[in-house]
């Protein structure tokens, strides 16, 4: 391992090259790019690079980015780009093309605003914004996590068993360009991690077949169970390839749910990215308090794993969700799913809290705030912006 101070731009760059050059020995790699703060740099890392087998193209759009990932996966070569915000949801019809048709492309995306009212910093509502999409989305809370999540990414999306393509996100600014010690991994165990790329689906001069054709109403209906199918193996494939990552790198990536302290906790918070980092402090603070308090990463959020949501938040009957993100006339976006999965869970006192939108600090002050706000509440209510804004 070469051990180096990056920023999280950098690290996603290092992670995409080293997968793409992976796959020299099959039919190489490829895919567009096109640049939008706070992603710039990932792109730029990526058209800087000097495959032995591969081309990156820089095109005009964010939709004409990922229509080239799209012919790069069709062709069988190992595809991938970058994105964020509004670039990200441009590109929104091309990403329901790669993910309905079954393309294992990764993309990372730097989470930012979606605007207008324009704003450059972390939220998670560009991506989450496409969660009907067939993708798998993955969210990282910090730069070795980030690093080792999109290794995995080419592993889960590749697998014959899924071939979906992944998401695997990034807080803009707080990660992308804040800079922390990451062991990058070394070519050659990169190499022995990520096997060529064999797409079965690929088009074949020998093997003609028609891609995008129009279906009957019953054959898209198979076509989305296939697709439901896939999703659901996706647990399996990702505890695999977590199992192999480990043997091959010497560490075990995190997994869907990181749960810590929940076994005999009163109170369980849940969050993703890095708000997590944030919680882990307070939780350990309160904890050596005397507090019953745990917390739950929510890392792979699709497909959302409802069973295995449940299990990880043990006995506690009081649950927080900390959304960076609002989905308008309903709520915290995660808090809706969670809500779904503890439907069966009557006892559990259930509050969703929305945080950090527009780049908002999600500090340990703020995190105290909710948890005194939580220990008073009997019963739920909508969603709770904090702070709390003074009109």
């Amino acid at each position: 391992m070469t051990r180096a101070v990056v920023t999280g731009n950098q690290a996603a760059g290092h992670a995409l090259v080293a997968a793409g050059e992976a796959n020299r020995a099959a039919r190489g790699c490829g895919g567009g790019g096109y640049p939008i703060t706070p992603q710039t740099e990932i792109i730029e890392n990526v058209m800087a690079a000097r495959f032995s087998k591969g081309n990156f193209t820089a095109v005009e759009s964010e939709h004409s980015a990922m229509a080239v990932c799209i012919g790069t996966s069709l062709a069988g070569a190992r595809s991938f780009t970058a994105s964020s915000s509004n670039g990200l949801l441009y590109m929104t019809e091309n990403v329901f093309a790669a993910g309905l048709a079954r393309l294992p492309i990764v993309m990372a995306v730097a989470n930012r605003t979606v605007g207008p009212p324009w704003n450059i910093w972390a939220d998670h509502g560009d991506s989450l914004a496409l969660r009907d999409a067939p993708w798998l989305q993955l969210y990282c809370d910090s730069h070795q996590d980030l690093v080792d999540t999109i290794l995995l990414a080419f592993r889960v999306a590749e697998d014959p068993r899924v071939l979906l393509p992944v998401m695997v996100t990034e807080d803009g600014f707080l990660l992308s360009h804040t800079s922390m010690v990451v062991d990058l991994p070394p070519q050659d165990l990169v190499d022995a991690y990520l096997p060529p790329l064999d797409l079965a689906l690929r088009m074949r001069a020998d093997h003609p077949r028609t891609y995008g054709q129009i279906m009957s109403p019953r054959e898209t209906q198979r076509h989305r169970e296939e697709i439901q199918a896939a999703m659901e193996r996706v647990p399996e494939v990702l505890e695999e390839a977590g199992a192999e990552f480990a043997h091959v790198f010497g560490r075990r990536p995190r997994g869907a749910f990181e749960a810590e302290h929940t076994a005999d906790a009163d109170t369980v918070l849940i969050a993703a990215g890095t708000t997590v980092s944030t919680l882990r402090r307070v939780v350990e603070e309160r904890r050596s308090a005397g507090e019953k308090i745990g917390f739950v990463q929510l890392k792979l959020f699709r497909p959302f794993l409802r069973d295995e949501l449940a299990q990880a938040i043990g006995a506690a009957r009081r649950v927080a969700v900390l959304d960076r993100d609002h989905s308008s006339g309903s709520g915290g976006i995660m808090w809706n799913e969670i809500a779904t999965s503890l439907r069966e869970r009557p006892d559990v006192l259930l509050q969703g809290y929305i945080v950090g939108l527009g780049g908002g600090e999600v500090d340990p002050p703020l995190i105290d705030l909710v948890l005194d706000d939580f220990a008073g509440r009997e019963r739920s209510q909508a969603p709770i912006f904090f702070p709390r804004l003074v009109t």
